[in-house]
C-alpha cells in the first residue's frame, strides 16, 4: 500500500480567466464575466499513490494538470508540496528544484517529440536543460535508464531513430522516458493512452504502474475512462466543471457512486465489473456546459435526471458518504 501522507495538496485553488462583455452588457452596466476553468479543487496525493482524475472533455483536468506542473498560474488557493506553498513561486531557477521532483506526461504524442530529433536527444534534453549530468558518459547511461524503465530495451536498439520511424506505443514510451529522465517523485500523466490501440494501452499502464512499485513515484492520472482509471488507480477523484464531485477508493467510486454523474460514466462502461455499480439512471444527454456559464446550484443540475428544485438553487457541499468517500449532492445526504 501506498504512503498517504500528504505528497502534494491543492487547497481550494482555481483558476478564472476574466471575459469582457460585449458593448450591450458595457451599456447594461452589466458586470464582466469570467471562465471558471478551476473552481476551488481540495485534492491530496500520497507519496507512491496513484489518483485518477476523471471527467469528460471541458470538465478542467488538464487544466489541473497545468497547475499542479505550474505551467499555468492559480488565480486563487493554495498548491502546497510536502508543505511547502509552491503557489506563487516564478521563474526557472525558483522553479527548478520542484521540476526536478514533478513531471508531466502529455496526451499527444506526436506533437510532444520533436521530429527532427533522435530519441536520444529528445530524452537527453530535460537533463542537459537541468544540468543533471557532468560527462557523455553519465549522461548516456541517464538516458538508457530511462528508456528501460519506459519498457523501451534494449535501449540501444532506440537511441538513433526518429519519432516517424517508432509505432505510436514506442513513441508515447519515449515522452514516458524524456519524463523519467530526471527521476522524478509525482508524474501528471495527462490521458496517456487515449490516443492508443487498445492492445498497447495495457502495456502503458503497467509501465506506469510499475514505477510506483519499483520506484515509489507518486501519478496523477487524467483521464475521461473509468474503467482504465479504476484498472490503475487507488482512489478516484471525479470532476465536472472545474468542480469535484465525488471522490474515494477506486472499488467505491467505480462499484458504489454516490453522485449521479460518476454514477452515468459508470453505466456507460458495462465491461467492468458486470452489473456491479450500475444503476437505472439514463445515458448521460448533452455536452458540459460552458465555464463561462456555470449553472446555479449544483452545476450538474441541467443533465442530472434526478434533479429538484433545491438543487437548482443551492450549490452542495461535498460530505462524507464513507470512509474516506466524500459526494457533493443533496441526495448522498
Amino acid at each position: 500500500m501506498p504512503n498517504t501522507a500528504d505528497f502534494l495538496r491543492l487547497e481550494s485553488l482555481q483558476v478564472h480567466f476574466p471575459i469582457q462583455g460585449g458593448l450591450f452588457d458595457r451599456v447594461l452596466g452589466r458586470p464582466a464575466g469570467a471562465v471558471r476553468a478551476v473552481d476551488g479543487i481540495d485534492l491530496n496525493v500520497g507519496r507512491g499513490e496513484i489518483v485518477a482524475l476523471v471527467g469528460e472533455s471541458g470538465s478542467g483536468k488538464t487544466t489541473v494538470g497545468r497547475l499542479i506542473t505550474k505551467l499555468a498560474q492559480p488565480t486563487g488557493g493554495k498548491l502546497l508540496f510536502e508543505g511547502r506553498d509552491m503557489t506563487s513561486v516564478h521563474g526557472l531557477s525558483a522553479l527548478r528544484p520542484y521540476r526536478l521532483r514533478v513531471q508531466m506526461i502529455f496526451q499527444d504524442a506526436y506533437q510532444a517529440l520533436n521530429p527532427r530529433h533522435t530519441v536520444f536527444d529528445i530524452v537527453a534534453e530535460p537533463l542537459r536543460s537541468l544540468r543533471l549530468v557532468d560527462n557523455g558518459k553519465q549522461l548516456s547511461d541517464r538516458v538508457s535508464e530511462a528508456l528501460a524503465s519506459a519498457g523501451l530495451n534494449p535501449p540501444s536498439d532506440f537511441c538513433s531513430r526518429f519519432p516517424h520511424e517508432l509505432s505510436g506505443g514506442q513513441r508515447q514510451r519515449v515522452v514516458i522516458a524524456g519524463a523519467l529522465a530526471v527521476r522524478p517523485e509525482l508524474i501528471v500523466a495527462d490521458e496517456p493512452v487515449s490516443m492508443l490501440d487498445v492492445s498497447i494501452r495495457a502495456q502503458i499502464l503497467q509501465v506506469l504502474v510499475d514505477l510506483r512499485d519499483k520506484h515509489n513515484v507518486a501519478l496523477l492520472f487524467i483521464t475521461h475512462d473509468l474503467p482504465l482509471a479504476w484498472l490503475i488507480a487507488d482512489r478516484i477523484a471525479v470532476l465536472y466543471l472545474g468542480k469535484l464531485v465525488e471522490i474515494g477508493s477506486a472499488d467505491e467510486i467505480t462499484f458504489k457512486p454516490r453522485h449521479p454523474y460518476t454514477a452515468a460514466l459508470r453505466n456507460a462502461t458495462p465491461q467492468i465489473g458486470g452489473n456491479a455499480g450500475r444503476t437505472e439512471l439514463p445515458a448521460l444527454q448533452g455536452e458540459v456546459p460552458s465555464a463561462a456559464r456555470v449553472p446555479k446550484g449544483c452545476r450538474f443540475h441541467p443533465r442530472c435526471p434526478l434533479a429538484f428544485d433545491r438543487c437548482r438553487q443551492e450549490e452542495p457541499p461535498a460530505i462524507e458518504v464513507g470512509p474516506k468517500h466524500l459526494a457533493a449532492c443533496w441526495l448522498a445526504q
